[in-house]
């Protein structure tokens, strides 16, 4: 995690030392610097991460420097579990001058409790995987039409789900593809 963010920043200097400030950068050179690329960026822009960039003459896109702080945000917040939905709101109240903070901190402590429930199924499920397999280990071979170890098992607990974060105050969740780096 540490690496891939110094990574980025160092590719964030990089380009910021090779163009003069208020430069505008094309679409592969905002790729180059920040390490995602071109199509994620299009589909950031499409989504409402990013704002729409001008564009030259011929068509290209235009992005000010301060799409890379924009970008190294996103990318954090996504280190850091928040969903593509989530980042767009937290950036949507910012710009509407409301501070995102409390609203951050209640996703976080409503995942924490997510996670904590999971880590409980986990136990209790691997507690049964270990009599499971304890009394597997006495028994040897069952007879069965496949595997009569696994049709003698009586499982309360199955595997637990991954987790979901429910949206604040019951938002609906879009669902789309993230974008792979």
């Amino acid at each position: 995690m540490n690496l891939e963010m110094t990574n980025t920043a160092r590719r964030q200097i990089n380009l910021q030392q090779t163009f003069s400030p208020g430069a505008t950068l094309k679409i592969g050179e905002v790729s180059q610097a920040s390490g995602i690329g071109i199509e994620a960026l299009r589909f950031y822009e499409r989504s409402g991460l990013l704002g729409k960039p001008a564009r030259s003459q011929s068509g290209y896109r235009l992005y000010d420097e301060g799409v890379l702080e924009r970008l190294g945000f996103i990318k954090k917040a996504q280190t850091l579990g928040f969903s593509l939905d989530e980042i767009k709101r937290i950036i949507s109240d910012a710009q509407n001058g409301a501070s995102p903070c409390d609203d951050v901190r209640e996703i976080v402590r409503q995942r924490l409790s997510e996670l904590d429930e999971r880590v409980r199924e986990m136990r209790r499920y691997r507690k049964e995987l270990a009599e499971a397999l304890e009394e597997w280990n006495k028994v040897g071979r069952a007879p069965g039409h496949i595997c009569g170890l696994i049709e003698a098992t009586k499982i309360e607990n199955s595997p637990p789900a991954p987790p979901r974060v429910a949206p604040k105050g019951k938002r609906k969740r879009t669902v789309f593809r993230e974008p792979k780096f």
